[in-house]
């Protein structure tokens, strides 16, 4: 791909930006550094996407870049903050009992993928985000059967985690 205009740039990033700010969201907890991870990412997909070859989802892409940035500027920080995992909310006008217990649900998932060592809140934040096996494994450079291995085993430690704050 030719080095991308600013139309084509702010393009992909106004498809991918939900994902690219729950994923910078996912490596720090403060706001004010959280926007510049996602400043820095933005420069990084600007910069990558000559290298895109199309074989691969464009999505796939942007994540990985996202990813190997994020990774690059929080190599030795293993935080992550509460990120918004799923943007359908109960209205709290309509039922406010469901909308508490959809809060505390969310706040306790997400709790425990906080405490999930890096390499596997990697792969859950991803799945979270809909993304199929072969997306993460493209997006984190793993292997199909790595990335099934570490969903399986971050899902025991979540349950596990899950049941303890019971």
């Amino acid at each position: 791909m030719p080095l991308p205009t600013a139309a084509d740039l702010q393009s992909i990033l106004r498809e991918h930006w939900p994902m690219l700010s729950r994923l910078s969201h996912s490596y720090t907890r403060d706001i004010a550094r959280r926007d510049d991870l996602l400043q820095e990412v933005s420069i990084a997909v600007w910069q990558a996407l000559p290298r895109w070859r199309g074989d691969g989802s464009l999505r796939a892409f942007v994540a990985r870049v996202a990813h190997n940035r994020c990774v690059d500027v929080f190599a030795k920080e293993q935080r992550l903050s509460a990120s918004d995992l799923d943007e359908t909310w109960p209205d709290p006008h309509a039922d406010p009992l469901r909308h508490a217990e959809a809060q505390q649900q969310r706040d306790g998932l997400l709790t425990a993928v906080l405490s999930l060592p890096l390499g596997y809140r990697q792969v859950v934040s991803l799945a979270l985000e809909g993304f199929a096996h072969r997306e993460i494994s493209e997006a984190l450079g793993l292997e199909e059967n790595a990335v099934a291995q570490r969903l399986s085993r971050a899902r025991r430690m979540l349950r596990d985690l899950m049941g303890a704050s019971r």
